[in-house]
């Protein structure tokens, strides 16, 4: 188990674990359920209390995480045996493949997780609980219409003048400090012919590669970015919803589908609670609430909707699989060859 842990640690650099957030639901005496997750805390509220509704008994812990110490603090209770979290659930969906094939799950299945399709579950220990495209956003007062970005291929053409007004002026998620930020880069560079010219663009045109949803989407609004690609559509619906300066773009060329991971830890101490919080969110009033909560978006039912769908982005939906064919995102080479060449695009990441 030693150097299981040591080798985790030489592929993984990070610094400490941190916790971002935290809070707790329910009666102080019922029993617990401990769970971590990558979802901000606002978005899962309301999903938590509607499952409590049903479950005056039990409380819940939920901590808010980034993917990369939420990965490490998983990996090292695994590595330790220790019963940390009794669900994770992760959008850095590669990650979520490699705890599993590492031996770090417990193995559940229920008519619940039996009816999700084989892209959204892998080994019954590992499942796709919300469906999340990665957009393009923009400032909707200081972007003209006539420049908005329908697709990768519009967007090269905003950043390749030299008098450019984007220059410096377009953000996406650094993926040296974001594992979701990682996933959908190495996600796109599989699908895209326009990623090598993307990264070239990026890297002449001054993009700035920084961290997170909420400070990327803040940024936009207030005009300190124009343009933001590869931000997860579930956020930003949420503050378009409350602002009208942001404006979403689902890109016509593709669109990529996220869905979170959610893993009930092989050491947990509460396995039984958390299938049982599990099943619940497949579950029909699950759905709705996470449909609620826009972390369940469809893009073909955008009715009254901030999210604007140029012809053909629901055809050339690109879902992220949960399968062993993530691991390769993960491999040590490939890794370093990808992110020396990001950091060649992003020499001056904030």
């Amino acid at each position: 188990m030693r150097h299981l842990a040591c080798v985790l640690f030489l592929v993984w650099p990070f610094p400490a674990a941190a916790q971002e957030l935290s809070e707790t639901f329910g009666p102080a005496a019922a029993e617990p359920l401990v769970i971590r997750s990558t979802t901000d805390l606002t978005a899962m509220r309301p999903v938590l209390e509607n499952y409590l509704a049903g479950n005056p008994n039990l409380r819940i812990e939920y901590e808010q995480w980034g993917s990369n110490d939420l990965y490490e603090l998983t990996a090292t209770d695994c590595a330790g045996g220790i019963a940390g979290a009794d669900l994770v659930i992760s959008s850095a969906v590669d990650q979520m493949v490699r705890l599993v094939n590492d031996g770090c799950a417990a193995t559940y299945r229920s008519d619940q997780t039996a009816s999700l399709p084989s892209e959204l579950r892998w080994r019954d220990q590992l499942w796709g609980i919300s469906r999340e495209p990665a957009v393009m956003v923009y400032n909707a007062e200081l972007v003209p219409a006539m420049d908005v970005p329908r697709s990768r291929f519009d967007l090269l053409d905003l950043l390749r003048p030299e008098t450019s007004r984007y220059r410096g002026r377009l953000a996406t998620y650094d993926i040296e400090t974001s594992g979701l930020g990682y996933l959908l880069a190495f996600a796109d560079s599989l699908e895209a012919t326009t990623f090598g010219g993307l990264m070239e663009s990026f890297g002449r045109s001054g993009a700035v590669a920084t961290c997170c949803s909420a400070e990327i989407i803040d940024a936009v609004i207030e005009g300190k970015y124009l343009i933001a690609y590869n931000i997860l559509g579930s956020y930003a619906l949420a503050r378009a919803e409350k602002d009208p300066r942001l404006g979403i773009i689902a890109p016509s060329d593709y669109t990529l589908i996220l869905s979170r991971g959610a893993m009930i830890p092989r050491d947990a101490a509460a396995k039984a609670l958390a299938a049982d919080f599990l099943d619940y969110l497949l579950s029909r009033a699950g759905r709705e609430a996470l449909e609620k909560a826009l972390l369940l978006v469809r893009l073909d039912d955008d009715d009254g909707s901030p999210l604007e769908l140029p012809e053909a982005a629901q055809s050339n939906e690109r879902l992220i699989p949960l399968s062993p064919t993530l691991l390769i995102a993960l491999d040590r080479q490939k890794r370093y060859i990808f992110r020396e060449r990001w950091r060649a695009a992003f020499p001056n990441e904030e």
